[in-house]
């Protein structure tokens, strides 16, 4: 359906959670490195419980490796320095969502180069941001509800 990449993600709970959400709805889930924890991590583990070995993510060893291979196609940027709403995207299949890491976000460079692609979540201006496994079951469901009547067309 999508394919979930996280930009140098630092917090193993977070994407095992992540994981945990891609075999559930059939999306791949890619992980840009460096990584803030291995991935034989307990803790990333425990969040995917046992859904982490259904999952066999993609390790990108950077961000120019994966946009080399992928930066033409069709990439969504989650990110709280834009405008426009993540439900204003027209989200297809086999597209890809990218989230930056917990502390930092996506790379500036990132965003200048696909800011027509950059979408948010919008939040009251008590908040800041969200933890990221939300914040990507929140745009990840929207693509699925843009693309599918019901759930069984997506497998």
């Amino acid at each position: 359906m999508v394919n979930i990449v996280l930009v140098e993600p630092k917090i193993a709970p977070n994407t095992g959670t992540i994981g945990r959400l891609c075999v559930n709805m059939g999306a791949k889930l890619h992980l840009v490195e460096p990584l803030g924890f291995e991935i034989t991590d307990t803790r990333l583990k425990r969040a995917g419980l046992d859904y982490w070995h259904k999952l066999a993510p993609t390790i990108w060893p950077s961000l120019d490796d994966f946009l080399q291979a992928h930066g033409h196609e069709r990439l969504w940027l989650a990110t709280t320095k834009t405008q426009k709403n993540y439900f204003e995207a027209d989200f297809r299949p086999g597209d890809w969502l990218l989230f930056g890491s917990e502390t930092e976000g996506l790379p500036e460079r990132l965003r200048n180069a696909y800011a027509e692609r950059c979408i948010t979540i919008p939040m009251t201006p008590e908040g800041r941001s969200l933890n990221i496994s939300i914040a990507v079951g929140i745009v990840a469901y929207e693509a699925v509800r843009q693309n599918f009547k019901t759930f069984k067309e997506l497998l």
